[in-house]
């Protein structure tokens, strides 16, 4: 094996290494958010309903006692009353609270008119803004001084993408040789874009190839990227040569975040994201969405050409 083969090696185990921490990380901060909001779910419950805030704040003192004692500052009292109340803002709008991140939600807690707090909490999910820019805007009185103030602003619900009903089965690749890799499918599909657009349904147009994005330390490639103008939004296109394994999931979620974060404009839908496996002798497309992973079983057809 040459030098540049073994460097090659030791930065795609590295890269893959980066995108797993990643992916934890968002995970972790998932799992934190949904038990801050089933704890305060459990309070309100606990205390007979939203209104009898008095006794509640009771039954906070006294569990917070025991919690703190157990898992730390993290449980005093004052944390337990935003939880109770992350729960009653967010009550059923479950599809947004995913959209946002515990340090989010703490920022947007403390403002007590509903339609400030609404008006920052769409402006996090429609521009996919940072804490930092999140303050930044709060700071600058942005609420204050807008010029048309609506009576009423509601929590904007992310809609979540329809699947193409028009896509055939099976999607067709013409090829000229054999598929031996993830490079030869993708040299199949770049030279035969129009009839695979054909193939996955109506609205797909080309973005680039080996699309380079970067999470501000290290730089990553996605294979095709397409934009759906009937969907309104990017689609990122993975490749395996190989059956669909967890990680792809989760990595498909990262690159999908970071052209959210950094291609992504505020009047786009969120990314979506398309994997196509190989299992047997069978390709397959996956649709993956923000929240869960679809698996068509699309067939696709590999047609040698003359």
């Amino acid at each position: 094996m040459k030098e540049q083969q073994y460097y090659e090696e030791i930065e795609h185990l590295i890269k893959r290494n980066e995108i797993s921490k990643r992916v934890r990380k968002l995970e972790e901060n998932y799992s934190l958010v949904e038990t801050y909001w089933h704890i305060g779910k459990i309070i309100v419950e606990a205390q007979g309903g939203s209104t009898r805030a008095k006794y509640g704040n009771e039954l906070i003192k006294k569990w917070s006692i025991k919690l703190t004692e157990l898992y730390g500052k993290g449980y005093d009292a004052s944390n337990l009353k935003r939880f109770r109340q992350f729960y009653l803002v967010f009550r059923k709008d479950g599809a947004v609270r995913h959209q946002l991140s515990w340090t989010h939600i703490r920022k947007l807690l403390p403002i007590k008119d509903e339609n400030k707090r609404n008006y920052f909490i769409n402006l996090c999910i429609k521009n996919n803004l940072s804490e930092r820019e999140l303050t930044r805007e709060i700071k600058s009185n942005v609420y204050e001084r807008l010029v048309d103030k609506p009576d009423k602003i509601d929590i904007i619900v992310p809609v979540k993408q329809s699947i193409t009903t028009d896509m055939k089965n099976p999607i067709i690749i013409p090829v000229k040789s054999e598929v031996a890799s993830e490079h030869d499918l993708e040299l199949n599909i770049l030279a035969n874009l129009d009839f695979f657009f054909k193939q996955l349904g109506n609205g797909f147009l080309y973005a680039g190839h080996q699309y380079k994005i970067s999470d501000g330390k290290n730089s990553y490639y996605v294979d095709i990227l397409l934009f759906n103008y009937k969907m309104n939004a990017f689609v990122v296109v993975e490749l395996k040569l190989r059956s669909l394994r967890k990680e792809d999931k989760a990595q498909m979620e990262f690159y999908m975040k970071l052209i959210d974060e950094q291609v992504k404009e505020a009047y786009h839908n969120k990314t979506i994201g398309i994997i196509i496996s190989k299992e047997s002798d069978e390709f397959i497309v996956n649709f993956v969405r923000q929240d869960d992973i679809i698996p068509l079983s699309y067939e696709i057809e590999q047609v040698m050409l003359n």
